[in-house]
Order: C-alpha cells, then structure tokens, then sequence
C-alpha cells in the first residue's frame, strides 16, 4: 500500500502497523469507523485485506483529511470521510466496529509545541472518558471496538470502558523488548458484553536490533510504503 503523508507533520509509526494486525485477528466485517484516521493507515490496510467492511472514517485535522482522501483514492479503495472532531460526530448508522490510534499522550509529557503535532499526539484533544462514551453511543448493540492506547493509562481506559458499557475482552501489551516496561497496549471492547476478559501473550518489538518474528510478520502483511510530501 502506497501512502502519502506530510513531511513535517505527525507520521504513522509501529502503533498503527500493531493496531493493523491486531485487528487483523478478528476478520472483522460490517460497517466500520476509524477515529482520528490520520493519513488513514489503519482504516485503509483493514479495508483493503477485508473486503466485507464498509469503511468510513474521521479525522478533525483538514490537512490529514486531504491526504486519508487521496490515499484511499490512490489506492482504490471505497472510503467516507467525515471532517470534524469525533466528538461531535453527527448522525451516521451505528457501526459495528470502531477502530482508533487516537491521541493519548498525557499532557505532562514532554510536549510539541507544533500545532498539528499535538493535536495528533495528546489526549487533551480526545480525553479518555468522553472518547469511550461516544464509541459506545455508535456501535450497534452487539459491536465491537479496538484500540491502541499508553499502557500506563491502562486504569484509567478500563474504568472509563466499564463506565461506558463496553467490556474489555482482550488485551495485548506490547514491549520494545523483552525486559522493557510496555508502553503500548490493545485492547479489544464489546458493547454490552459480560465475557471475561483474555490477557493475550505480549507482542515483544524487537530482539537485538531485529524485529521479532511476530512483528515481521505483521509488516510483511502491511506492506505500506510511505512518500513524504511538503505540507503546502
């Protein structure tokens, strides 16, 4: 897959590549809603390896609606892109599956001072409890939803999911290496569910200075290959 994204501004990373192959596990299908698409990597690879999902996405950020639009266009994909901020995200069906690399910094981070950078980067433009309830305003009764998010926030994503209706089903945590902390966690949410939840292994990044096999595997899958274009 071939995609466009701007060159100075915030690009997608391994998060959006995991979250790919995370969702990848459950074959989903339906109509789905990637929140704060970006440049659309993660809607975009879904749909192209998923032919039974109707996609849609939303992105507040015009410069990066533009490029989602014409990397679904170069890469032929059927693509409807809401502009505008997913809280405020009108009347469109209930999805059956919501999918998002959203912003989830803390604001006590080290902080970019470029505007289009933190409000790609910072929960302070997404905050966890408004964000889980609007998810689960637009799933249908029985949907689904998966997302990346800081692990170190894995709490606080819980309780704000519970208080939500949504049960966190299964979880992944990620780690650069195998004796490093995770900073990285996925998790997988049913609307109105009572399942328990699955710690699933941990998908360790590297081994040396290699992708582990696992993680190989999932950008072999990807095969995204980025072009970086002069913000105009």
């Amino acid at each position: 897959m071939l995609l466009y994204q701007p060159d100075g501004g915030y690009c997608y990373n391994s998060d959006s590549i995991l979250l790919y192959g995370f969702i990848s596990r459950f074959a989903p299908k339906g109509k789905m809603l990637d929140v704060g698409a970006g440049s659309g990597i993660v809607g975009l690879l879904v749909g192209r390896d998923f032919p039974e999902v109707i996609l849609e996405a939303v992105e507040k950020q015009p410069l990066y609606a533009e490029f989602a639009r014409r990397n679904a266009t170069i890469n032929g994909i059927e693509y409807t892109l809401h502009e505008g901020d997913f809280l405020e995200l009108g009347n469109h069906g209930s999805y059956d599956w919501i999918v998002s690399n959203p912003p989830f910094y803390h604001e006590n981070v080290s902080r970019s001072e470029n505007p289009i950078l933190h409000q790609a980067r910072y929960n302070v433009h997404l905050p966890i409890e408004p964000f889980m309830s609007k998810i689960a305003k637009l799933l249908r009764s029985n949907g689904e939803a998966a997302i990346c998010y800081d692990a170190r926030q894995f709490v606080q994503l819980c309780t704000a999911c519970e208080r939500a209706g949504l049960r966190v089903v299964e979880v992944q945590f990620v780690h650069s290496k195998e004796d490093r902390p995770s900073t990285l966690v996925m998790l997988h949410l049913k609307k109105n569910s009572k399942a328990m939840l699955n710690v699933l292994p941990p998908l360790i990044t590297f081994s040396e200075e290699s992708y582990t096999p696992a993680v190989q595997a999932i950008y072999d899958k990807a095969k995204a290959h980025s072009i970086k274009c002069p913000i105009i």
